[in-house]
């Protein structure tokens, strides 16, 4: 019986919403293939419906705010949203 992890599926992309700013910007994390494997990224609407359709991408259900976070949980959003509040 082998112990390795199956091969990485790189034709899955997945998109988890983080906010939609004031202004029309919506904030999100896009992952290939693992989704905890993730880059935060910003777009506007229309652009991020756009990306959305040109990557199939499977939309991942809002993280818990009231889970617990470990050291290397913070992300960028962090710092900005106290900024553009």
């Amino acid at each position: 019986m082998s112990s390795e992890a199956p091969p990485m599926d790189t034709t899955r992309r997945f998109v988890r919403l983080s906010g939609e700013r004031p202004n029309g910007f919506i904030e999100f994390e896009f992952a290939i293939g693992e989704p905890e494997i993730f880059v935060e990224m910003i777009l506007g609407r229309e652009a991020f419906a756009e990306f959305c359709a040109a990557n199939r991408v499977e939309m991942l259900p809002p993280r818990d705010p009231d889970a617990p976070q470990g050291d290397w949980d913070w992300r960028l959003a962090d710092a900005t949203h106290t900024r553009f509040k």
